[in-house]
């Protein structure tokens, strides 16, 4: 496999974690939300509940600090180290995008982040993880 090809392979793989982390995060939300009124009792383990917020919080402080996510980083230089200077992305690649990277003012990211992570929040407040160690719920 060409240095380049490994490369494009590499920033397609970060691609895809990021939309991963993305998902996590969305449906991470839908699902405590409708598991708790649906009484799915995973959906407040602890360590799911705090990894899903401590994404979220480094979501937020990055909008909020005015940097640019390391993952769209790394992909980027990824993409321009395999010699990516034209539009010549792949299926996967141009979909992704096509989802994450939306041409918009930097407030408006930054209003929808901090509404979402007072939702968040607001999950916290409204269904509290469970903290016990030994709980079946």
């Amino acid at each position: 496999m060409k240095n380049s090809n490994l490369l494009q392979w590499l920033a397609d793989i970060v691609l895809i974690l990021h939309m991963s982390l993305v998902l996590f995060v969305v449906g991470g939300l839908v699902l405590i939300v409708i598991g708790n009124i649906r009484r799915w009792h995973w959906v407040n383990r602890l360590w799911f509940r705090l990894l899903h917020l401590a994404i979220v919080i480094v979501i937020i402080a990055e909008v909020w600090l005015g940097m640019v996510c390391p993952l769209t980083t790394l992909e980027m230089w990824l993409r321009h180290q395999a010699g990516n200077t034209t539009y010549q992305e792949g299926f996967i690649e141009h979909w992704v995008q096509m989802i994450l990277y939306w041409d918009l003012p930097a407030w408006v990211f930054t209003a929808a982040y901090s509404t979402f992570g007072l939702l968040v929040l607001l999950t916290w407040i409204c269904y509290p993880p469970h903290f016990r160690k030994n709980s079946r719920n």
